[in-house]
């Protein structure tokens, strides 16, 4: 009787989590769509109109799917991680807080050396900072804080990395309780997510520069693998809201440099 309250319980706090982040979630995959649009080619845009799609219908559409998906990440993520102890209480705490912010900040400043360092070694990294589409547009802004921050960490953070977390333990540490699952489990499904979601920016490194060489995708597997794997370590340690707070901020810190580095 107590185990079925107990669950019920549980989805009644996964589906209150959930509508919490909807109206974020819905209006940061409304400006992707927006943002995915600004970014393709004249050909490409030209030819969305000619099939009778516009701007407004990308956004609905990119709007329609992120709700969608933050629906099942946000309650299966939710779950899982309550299966497997990664699930934090989901208050915030000065010292948490302020590691976060103090690893956010170094994690913005070290992503803004994107323009300086690889700006040098792809042309089309200098060109799209010197257009401003990635630093000056509000489509990008929002996309980059709301999709990524929080729908982003959704999928690859508390529903994936859960999810392989999870796994893994039934199938190799099975004999262990939920408390006592070996940190090693949690590190590996960390590492798996995040070289995840390194690959899964591949489509859109394509799109952006029309090729694949080595250094285009050491970029793309530095910068979002390794900042991947530190958002990561937040929900591992700390819980999911402080990765939101990670990624979010990591957007800020350094689009505030961009622009500021541009200005002067």
């Amino acid at each position: 009787m107590n185990k079925n309250r107990d669950h019920k319980n549980t989805i009644k706090d996964a589906l209150a989590f959930t509508v919490i982040l909807l109206p974020f979630a819905a209006v940061g995959g409304y400006f992707t769509g927006r943002y995915a649009y600004a970014s393709y080619t004249a050909e490409v845009r030209q030819m969305i109109l000619e099939q009778g799609g516009s701007v407004d219908t990308l956004a609905l559409i990119s709007m329609a799917q992120t709700v969608l998906y933050t629906v099942f990440c946000a309650v299966a993520g939710y779950m899982l991680a309550g299966l497997t102890g990664l699930m934090k209480p989901l208050k915030y705490k000065k010292e948490p807080l302020l590691k976060t912010v103090f690893i956010t900040v170094i994690c913005g400043v070290l992503f803004s050396l994107d323009d300086p360092v690889f700006g040098k070694l792809i042309p089309q990294v200098a060109a799209s900072y010197k257009s401003g589409l990635l630093y000056k547009s509000i489509d990008n802004l929002i996309t980059s804080v709301l999709y990524g921050g929080i729908v982003e960490e959704l999928i690859l953070r508390l529903f994936l990395m859960s999810l392989v977390a999870f796994v893994l333990w039934k199938l190799f540490f099975k004999k262990y309780s939920k408390e006592e699952i070996p940190e090693k489990v949690f590190v590996i499904a960390n590492v798996i997510c995040a070289l995840l979601f390194a690959a899964g920016h591949l489509p859109a490194t394509i799109s952006m520069f029309g090729e694949l060489s080595f250094v285009i995708l050491c970029r793309c597997f530095l910068m979002n693998g390794a900042l991947g794997f530190v958002f990561g370590e937040l929900y591992r340690k700390y819980g999911i809201q402080y990765a939101f707070i990670g990624h979010m901020g990591v957007h800020v810190v350094s689009k505030v440099i961009w622009n500021f580095s541009h200005f002067i």
